[in-house]
């Protein structure tokens, strides 16, 4: 018999009274968000290439999700999905910040909507949430949700801003992305020459939790890596490198045909693999700084991604047994890895099957938090404490996505509904759908729109109903 919400709350106070007797009782938020992580980049989720020992040891004191998504398959849409709690056709930002050139994209069709550029300062962003019943708040990382410096973190809710700038990769002085400082970033003091910006990152990070004192904090820590260019770290390179060499076919990359495209299906680019590992050792060295302070009883954790792994035209990683990647509304683009640990939490090491998607971190939040909900703002958001609370249950949710754009992948423009294990895509070109069964074709090679014609035009219906509902914006024909 499953635990009910009052119980569950009740544990989580006796874990903060017990484990941080001397602390504020309410608890921590560490957020973390990591750029371009594929469903199967962490070896909890399957990666037999990749090493991440830390990570691992957290999905074994959290709930891991099967089926959670990222609101976009590109970054700053999902970012805005994070931070509002509504979906980014509501917001309005539906593609990454500025977007590719409509004359990169090969023979378009189509007119791609225009979306702003900058996340409305009137959106009560989560970290607002937080601040206003009296938390520090700190961001640190890849922001991506304004092109002028007065959108960015600080003027969003957040006390500190380390490195949240417009920028969507690292760049140095040479005009070339990097993650070795010098970094020339206007919100991140250049370290000494060769410091990874990985761990920068962290130690911004453990330097606000040592600052922080007895007030509660909310940190948002968003990684830049594993975004290209795929720049290894020093201390893992030649590991991997002999790693890759020792496999049966020695790395080399194997591929399929994705349309216009190929798409990597084997893990085995050392350099990833490398700032995979630095990923996760620097997760690690924030895990054990909230143990040495004793906060790690009284401290909510999410991990997650903003988007499903590159893998298209040269993409460094694979997400197989899921179909594409990065920039596609196909389940390599839009599956993600999501970890959530929380005090008191009675289902540690389980898994959970419930769809989840970014606009729910909002209302979770709050609600492990113990605050009031905020539904007009997100909206699109549901809390994900009842599949804390019950891992094993069973719900049936309907998730959208709206890309309308063309992206560096090759996708074009198009939309995506999921309903129980139903899964319609959309292509606007050339005004065609595909139809699968996620339960029986996980990787979405059997499109049953010809068989099941009534159930794709009726997902076709919902799907257009319910972005309509929120305003969306659709391409025109040029």
């Amino acid at each position: 018999m499953h635990l009910s919400r009052l119980v569950i709350s009740l544990l989580m106070l006796i874990s903060l009274c017990l484990g941080s007797c001397d602390s504020n009782r309410n608890p921590n938020i560490v957020f973390i968000l990591v750029d371009d992580l594929g469903w199967k980049d962490l070896g909890c989720y399957g990666s037999e290439f990749y090493e991440t020992p830390n990570l691992d040891k957290l999905a074994r004191q959290a709930v891991r999700f099967t089926n959670a998504y990222a609101a976009s398959p590109v970054c700053s849409p999902t970012r805005a999905a994070i931070m509002t709690g509504k979906h980014p056709v509501r917001v309005n930002i539906t593609d990454w910040i500025p977007g590719m050139p409509i004359a990169r994209a090969r023979g378009p069709k189509l007119i791609p909507p225009e979306d702003i550029h900058n996340m409305p300062l009137e959106e009560f962003t989560i970290a607002e949430a937080f601040r206003e019943k009296g938390y520090k708040t700190f961001y640190a990382g890849k922001w991506h949700l304004g092109e002028t410096a007065g959108f960015w973190p600080e003027f969003q809710g957040f006390d500190i801003n380390r490195g949240g700038v417009d920028w969507g990769a690292p760049r140095r002085s040479d005009g070339a992305n990097g993650y070795y400082s010098p970094y020339n970033n206007p919100r991140l003091e250049n370290g000494p020459d060769g410091e990874y910006l990985t761990d920068r990152l962290t130690d911004e990070s453990v330097q606000f939790i040592e600052s922080a004192g007895d007030d509660p904090f909310f940190l948002y820590l968003a990684f830049y890596t594993v975004h290209t260019p795929i720049m290894g770290c020093d201390r893992y390179d030649a590991y991997f490198e002999q790693k890759s060499h020792a496999l049966p076919d020695s790395g080399k990359i194997i591929t399929v045909a994705e349309r216009e495209t190929l798409t990597r299906i084997n893990q085995s680019h050392p350099k990833y693999a490398a700032m995979v590992r630095s990923l996760d050792a620097n997760v690690g060295r924030l895990l054990e700084k909230l143990e040495d302070a004793g906060l790690a009883d009284n401290t909510i954790i999410v991990f997650t991604s903003d988007n499903g792994g590159l893998t298209s035209g040269g993409g460094p990683t694979a997400v197989v047994p899921l179909r594409a990647g990065k920039g596609w509304c196909y389940e390599g683009g839009i599956r993600v890895p999501l970890l959530i640990r929380y005090p008191g939490m009675p289902h540690a090491g389980e898994t959970c099957d419930v769809p989840a998607i970014s606009m729910d971190y909002y209302p979770t939040l709050l609600e492990l938090a113990g605050m009031d909900p905020d539904p007009d703002q997100h909206r699109d958001g549901h809390s994900l404490v009842p599949y804390l609370e019950d891992p094993g249950g069973k719900a049936e949710r309907t998730l959208l996505w709206h890309y309308p754009h063309y992206h560096g992948s090759t996708w074009r423009p198009g939309s995506a509904i999921r309903d129980g294990n139903w899964k319609l895509i959309e292509f606007y070109e050339d005004d065609t759908v595909e139809l699968y069964d996620l339960k029986t074709d996980l990787e979405e090679r059997v499109d049953q729109a010809d068989k099941f014609p009534e159930k794709a035009a009726a997902l076709r219906t919902r799907l257009h109903e319910e972005l309509d509902k929120m305003g969306a914006r659709y391409p025109v024909k040029r």
